[in-house]
């Protein structure tokens, strides 16, 4: 019995599919100027090149700190003063004795001098003046410059070269576009998720404001591109033994199939080197399907009122 319904149900569903048409639906376009990028998409996030931390030389108390987070400072240029333990505990006993003590063991008693080494930007100045530091504790944090890290996946890593141009834009500002160069290519490959992948240092043109590290970013890495050519929906373009080709439609509505020469293309777009000018109509011949007609014998499962 459980074989006979399904048999019913499965020739009802076939017979019923059958009313479904497929149509050609056809849309004229022409060949137009534009611009197409071959590009390698992937992600990474801002980091300092070099991130350098300045730690005291010896354990003590922070006495004054000069700079804060986003600063920029100068090699050479002191950022902090502060006591060693030694000095920090005499000036704690001779502000006791009067203000005359405590000035001339200030003079004395010189404080040390933290200074930056390089060139940068401080990135982490938490650090307040009063607290007790050791030398494992890092009073400023500076960065020469940030950079973005991609990660590039190992299929990929040969369309990538150093001095290559490429776009980057940030998670959290998706409309700003920075252009960039590739700095260094890593030699040691990782495995992410299961996926191996290539560290890619990119160096950007500019670094706006806004720019903070560890933000996500999205990068573009351009193979090739080209500006103010000849283009037609990659759609278009059909090929066949080899050879590429556009239905064109003439003057009096008649179709006719043209060879055309291709070059560069994209995700949506082909360049056409030739075989077709900006003043011919190109077919695009896309499929849409109707849905099925209702058939009068209706699902055979259901009851059936009887005709009087």
């Amino acid at each position: 019995m459980i074989i006979v319904v399904l048999t019913v149900v499965v020739w009802w569903a076939w017979g019923h599919a059958k009313h479904a048409s497929r149509q050609n639906e056809q849309r004229i376009v022409s060949p137009h100027r534009g611009d197409i990028r071959k590009v390698v998409t992937t992600t990474g996030s801002l980091l300092p090149k070099n991130r350098l931390e300045i730690k005291p030389p010896v354990s003590g108390r922070l006495e004054q700190i000069l700079v804060q987070e986003g600063d920029s400072v100068k090699a050479g240029q002191t950022i902090a003063w502060m006591s060693s333990t030694e000095r920090a505990a005499l000036l704690d006993a001779a502000r006791g004795q009067g203000e005359e003590s405590l000035k001339y063991w200030q003079e004395v008693y010189k404080p040390i001098p933290l200074i930056a080494p390089i060139d940068g930007e401080v990135i982490v100045g938490t650090i307040q003046p009063g607290q007790t530091l050791t030398t494992a504790d890092p009073v400023v944090v500076l960065s020469d410059r940030l950079i973005v890290r991609a990660q590039v996946d190992e299929t990929d890593i040969g369309r990538i070269q150093k001095g290559q141009k490429a776009t980057i834009s940030l998670d959290a500002y998706p409309d700003t576009r920075i252009d960039a160069t590739v700095d260094h290519i890593y030699y040691e490959s990782q495995v992410v998720n299961n996926v191996t992948i290539y560290k890619v240092d990119l160096l950007p043109s500019d670094v706006p404001v806004f720019f903070r590290s560890g933000m996500s970013a999205n990068i573009e890495f351009v193979q090739e591109s080209k500006e103010n050519i000849l283009v037609l929906p990659i759609s278009a373009v059909q090929k066949k033994d080899g050879e590429s080709f556009v239905l064109r439609r003439d003057s009096r509505g008649k179709v006719e199939k043209r060879d055309v020469e291709i070059g560069l293309e994209d995700d949506r777009n082909v360049e056409i080197v030739s075989g077709v000018t900006e003043d011919d109509e190109i077919v695009l011949r896309t499929q849409k399907y109707s849905p099925p007609k209702a058939s009068s014998g209706g699902n055979p499962m259901m009851p059936q009122r009887r005709k009087r």
